[in-house]
């Protein structure tokens, strides 16, 4: 069989670069059809020319369409990729730079935060929109989401439209590959069990064969060159027990202790940060991510003519061909995928998303039961699902008092700013950001 494969907001180009030359490196996947959608015309035909390149260099046999109309992409479509950023680095300085004159210091701001509480605002309806297009064009056909914030956005597909999705995310990946790498252990000869939420799963195990490595990663941590790549993940570890997946930049912003105030950024935070090849987030700075942005704009970055230069020439660990290539061949995959939380762990809320491996093959993705995290775990995670809950519920009815509580309930935002001061920043975000928030 021929699979249609529709890549929405396929104007981020790097991405569907990487992307498209996993499914054109999949011999199983070399004769679909590749449908890319975009709202930019200019950015589409970068990523046209840019895979009908892949295909032609390669002398494959893939059909590859582009259209500005998103339920053309979709018709006919096995599997739809979502890769799109409603509001663009416009709305996401404004998710950055008001917040931040309340003392709110994110250094990313995509996933909690009053940033990832807008982002999803403004995301949910487009994805809700995306899901009713599938309904009528593509009723079969399996949602694959990479859009931040994972967990909201995914829990309100399954509320709202209860289509089969799953969210995909490369932590858990880069993670194992990180620790194997500290260890000197070979990745392939890593057994790991990793769950939680998106951007905050914790690895439950982490051996080879039968020997638990924990002791020796909690040796190999105290090194400095290796504290200072990580400093919060394992500062995280000392106190919780267990490594998350997310980055220190990140995974400062999901809890209350890191960044209280500019000072303790600046003068506590960021000088932990030793080994600086993590630039994308700038050492933890507030605002790391969103300057990465705006400077890989301005040199560039996304030229067609770069990326065509760059190609992969081996599929990278991002979940999305695997998933594709497991349900067309019947041949199993495991992946640790998003999804909604029917029993699969136990003391987390039931219907909020959970990151949890799965087992993928032609009857599709398959959630293990991982059963109850460690009681300090889930309760961490308890902390950032409040929020998912709220931000589902807001974008749902069109609630503004939810935003409120939302943002209320946030870990960062309430170690900084009181109720009042919350109250008059989210008034001000969503003055800033009507044109994105119509249903309030």
């Amino acid at each position: 069989m021929m699979a249609k494969i529709a890549l929405i907001g396929a104007g981020s180009l790097v991405f569907t670069k990487n992307l498209c030359s996993d499914l054109l490196l999949t011999p199983a996947l070399q004769d679909s059809t590749i449908s890319l959608m975009d709202i930019d015309p200019a950015r589409l035909a970068q990523a046209h020319n840019l895979v009908r390149s892949m295909v032609t260099r390669r002398g494959l046999s893939a059909q590859v369409e582009a259209t500005l109309d998103r339920r053309e992409a979709v018709r006919g479509a096995d599997f739809v990729i979502t890769t799109f950023q409603q509001g663009g680095l416009d709305a996401y300085a404004v998710d950055i730079n008001i917040p931040l004159r309340y003392g709110v210091e994110q250094c990313v701001g995509d996933t909690l935060g009053p940033g990832g509480v807008f982002r999803a605002l403004r995301t949910i309806p487009v994805l809700l929109d995306l899901c009713r297009d599938m309904d009528a064009v593509a009723p079969d056909a399996l949602l694959l989401n990479y859009v931040n914030p994972m967990a909201a956005n995914c829990w309100a597909v399954d509320r709202a439209a209860g289509r089969p999705h799953v969210g995909l995310c490369h932590s858990v990946q880069d993670t194992s590959e990180m620790l194997a790498d500290w260890l000197a252990v070979p990745i392939d000869e890593i057994v790991y069990r990793c769950a939680g939420i998106n951007h905050q799963a914790f690895f439950l195990e982490f051996r080879r064969g039968a020997t638990d490595l924990y002791p020796a990663l909690r040796e190999v941590v105290k090194r400095e060159d290796i504290r200072g790549r990580e400093p919060v993940r394992i500062e995280l570890m000392n106190h919780f027990g267990f490594f998350v997946t997310e980055s220190s930049g990140h995974a400062s912003e999901y809890v209350p202790y890191f960044r209280k105030s500019a000072e303790m950024v600046n003068e506590a935070l960021v000088p932990l940060f030793t080994d600086h090849r993590n630039s994308w987030y700038d050492y933890g700075r507030t605002g790391g991510y969103l300057r990465h942005c705006l400077h890989r704009l301005e040199a560039g970055y996304g030229a067609a003519e770069s990326a065509a230069d760059d190609v992969p020439q081996t599929r990278t660990h991002e979940y999305g061909s695997y998933i594709i290539e497991a349900i067309m061949t019947h041949q199993p995959q495991t992946i640790n995928g998003n999804v909604p939380n029917h029993g699969v762990i136990t003391n987390l809320p039931q219907g909020c998303c959970v990151e949890v491996p799965c087992l993928v093959d032609g009857n599709g993705i398959q959630p293990t039961v991982v059963g109850a995290l460690p009681p300090q775990l889930a309760a961490l995670n308890r902390t950032n699902i409040n929020v998912q809950e709220l931000i589902v519920e807001a974008a749902l009815t069109g609630s503004a008092e939810a935003v409120h509580h939302a943002v209320m309930l946030d870990p960062l935002t309430a170690a900084v700013c009181t109720l009042a001061e919350i109250h008059s920043m989210v008034d001000e975000l969503l003055r800033a950001q009507a044109q994105w928030l119509p249903q309030f």
